[in-house]
Parts: structure tokens; sequence; C-alpha cells
């Protein structure tokens, strides 16, 4: 499978005269309802020929509407480009989301498309998808323009799992809540974190039981604790772990939430290795020992509870 191409911003757009399938949305978490408006723009594209492709935004647009209290986004705009680019896309156009297009109104935004990228032939979206300049265009206003044009509009209707609509912020929710294992089954594959290994101070050493630093800052917390992971290195091997995502409050050492991965293998990965960590399974919150001692003696326990996770 090739790499989509990739264009920041869509007056950087340029790509071969064929018919343009294009899904558009912000895809926060790439959830599995956004997948469903993606997948249909791939079938569309394979059924004539043409090149599919993600329109999508940064920042989120609570950043310019809601400054001192923006949405908390799931994923990085480098985790979108990784999970889009799994899906067998051409192509991936970040905009960005600035103050100039937030006033675009709804009537003028087709026609806006339509000057950055001439062969579009259709426009993917969620059911409950909204544009323009105060969200006043949804889907009915979308299809209606874009029938006196002579383009199609797909609208994907909401997904639901175990009764509720799969959203983004459903699976805030999950993650701050340590519900790991719900939130994968929203999002159709596993929650990851990726990040390069930074030198330590070696403290798990000491206590017997080494660990990577990864260096990640994800804007939407989850839940601190201890996880089942299993982490991907450089060379493509995947190995299980238990990650520690917290402030290491017996030791007394972080301001701001670290992750911290115990191989259950011996491996070469060292600093400056880039990782990608999957998060599995919660299995317990974050909490202060009396001492080292008895953190070791936790570290222990959940090494062998990440060794049972896993032989399961």
């Amino acid at each position: 499978m090739n790499a989509p191409r990739q264009f920041a911003g869509l007056d950087r757009v340029a790509l071969p005269p064929q018919p343009l399938h294009l899904a558009i949305g912000m895809f926060d978490g790439l959830h599995r309802g956004h997948q469903s408006v993606i997948n249909a723009a791939l079938a569309g594209a394979r059924g004539n020929g043409g090149l599919a492709g993600v329109l999508t935004f940064w920042p989120h647009p609570s950043v310019l509407f809601r400054p001192t209290a923006p949405t908390q986004m799931l994923m990085s705009p480098e985790m979108k480009r990784a999970v889009l680019g799994r899906l067998g896309l051409d192509f991936i156009i970040e905009q960005n989301f600035s103050p100039a297009l937030a006033q675009i109104a709804a009537e003028d935004f087709l026609p806006y498309l339509q000057r950055s990228l001439p062969q579009l032939a259709a426009i993917y979206v969620g059911e409950n998808w909204r544009f323009g300049r105060e969200r006043r265009g949804d889907v009915v206003q979308l299809i209606a323009a874009a029938k006196q044009v002579g383009l199609s509009v797909f609208s994907a209707p909401r997904l639901n799992h175990e009764g509720e609509p799969i959203s983004s912020s459903r699976i805030r929710g999950l993650l701050s809540q340590g519900e790991i294992a719900a939130a994968n089954a929203l999002l159709g594959y596993v929650y990851f974190a990726a990040g390069r290994v930074q030198p330590g101070r070696q403290l798990g050493r000491q206590l017997g039981f080494p660990t990577l630093n990864i260096a990640w800052v994800p804007e939407l917390q989850p839940r601190l604790g201890v996880y089942a992971v299993k982490v991907t290195l450089p060379s493509g091997q995947v190995v299980n772990g238990v990650a520690n995502y917290g402030l290491r409050p017996t030791v007394g050492l972080a301001t701001a939430p670290l992750l911290e991965v115990h191989l259950l293998e011996a491996t070469t990965a060292d600093a400056g290795d880039y990782l990608t960590v999957n998060w599995l399974q919660y299995l317990r919150p974050e909490q202060k020992f009396a001492g080292v001692d008895a953190l070791r003696a936790q570290i222990a326990l959940d090494r062998q509870k990440a060794i049972d996770f896993f032989g399961q």
C-alpha cells in the first residue's frame, strides 16, 4: 500500500486529473463512525477510477471560539496522519482552521472547495456534519448546492455501539475514566501513543524494572495509572509490556504526567528510538506508596498482572 500524498492546505493541492472523492471532517480519533465516511469515499473512488482523500482541519474550531476552554483532542496531527495512512487513501489535505476559513458563509463553502479542487466529483460527510460561518450549513443544504453543480454527496449515518452513538466526546470520557478496552471498541483500532525514548534517571533500573521514558504529551490525558501495552519497536518487532502513565508520586519527580514502559522481554530499545505504545488494558490507578520497597513490590505485581493478561 502506497502512502497517501499529503498537502498542507487546499491552496497547495496538486493531483492528477482524476475525479476526486473527498471525505470532510475534523475526524478527531478517527473512530469507527469516521472510518465509515472515509470507507465510502474509498469505495466511490475505486468504483470510477477516481482518487480518494480526506480534508481535515487543525486546530479544532474551539481554539478560535472558546480559547480559554478548547476541546482536548484525542490525537495530534501526527497521530491522525499515522491512522489515515493505514486506510488506503490517495491523499490527505490538512487545512488550517483560521479566522478567515471560519468566516466563509455556508453558501460559499462549496465554490471555495471547487476553486481549489476543480476535479471534485463527490463529497462524503457524517449525517450531523455542519459547515460555514456559525455552523449554519447542514447536509440538506450541502446536497442541494451540490446537485446544482453536478456533484454527489454521501451522508453516512451515525453508528451506534451498545445502544449509544459513537462519538469523539464519548471516547474522551472513556479514556479519562481508564476504560481503555471500551474506547478501543469505539475507535475500531487500539489507542496508541508514539514518541522517542528520552534518557531518564534510571530509577526503574535501580528498582529492578528498567523502563523506557516516552516523549508524549497528549491534549486529552488518559486516566493516570498502569496499563498492559504492546510496544512496536523501530524494527517492527512488537513486544508486550506494562506502562505507567502518571506523576510518580512515590519518588516525587514529575510535574506533568510521564509515560514509562517496562518491556516484558529483553530488547535493544534505547534512547532516541521512536516507539509506538498500544494501550490494551487498564490494570490499576496511580497511587503513592510508603517507600521504594513498597513501590518495588507493587511493580512486581503489575508486571505479573500484565503477563497474566497477555497469557489469557
